[in-house]
């Protein structure tokens, strides 16, 4: 007597629709959590997140969202995670709100024309700059406010200046 494999067949399909069953039950179960708890599911550089929900999320979340959105869009970056880091510590002074002069700074130079996503790089650039100095010369902030150089090259970015910066 031959193997027919109709018995094999149906149940490999029972178990195809049990599983399907069971991964739908997941993803409703994993969204109503993401409603419930406030969670976001995406970063979108052109839109500002919700300050309370970016601030309360893990830093590794944040950057998991930000290298996701970049991957997704298909932007080719010599280093996605360096990259992703420069947008959270962005970000995350944006969300801290008007303490800071960084959320002023983005929202200018979007009226200077640059959408969200390049104020965020020009920002950005000017923090990993001004880090970068700090680095290379930390007794040059002895004794000083090592924000306030940073700060203070906010004050001079233009949308102008960073587009011709290259």
């Amino acid at each position: 007597m031959g193997y027919s494999g109709g018995g094999a067949d149906r149940a490999a399909a029972h178990a195809g629709t049990q599983v399907r069953g069971v991964n739908a039950a997941f993803g409703a179960l994993r969204r109503s959590m993401q409603l419930v708890d406030g969670a976001m599911k995406a970063y979108d550089p052109l839109k500002s997140p919700n300050p309370e929900e970016w601030l309360a999320m893990d830093e590794q979340e944040r950057l998991h969202l930000v290298e996701r959105f970049h991957r997704r869009a298909g932007i080719r970056l010599p280093n996605v995670e360096a990259h992703a880091v420069a947008h959270v510590m962005v970000e995350n002074q944006v969300a801290l709100g008007d303490g800071l002069p960084v959320k002023r700074t983005v929202q200018r130079l979007m009226s200077e024309g640059l959408d969200r996503h390049d104020a965020i790089h020009a920002v950005g650039s000017v923090l990993v700059g001004y880090l970068n100095d700090l680095l290379a010369a930390p007794e040059a902030a002895i004794g000083t406010d090592p924000a306030a150089g940073y700060y203070a090259e906010l004050e001079q970015l233009t949308a102008k200046s960073w587009l011709s910066s290259g």
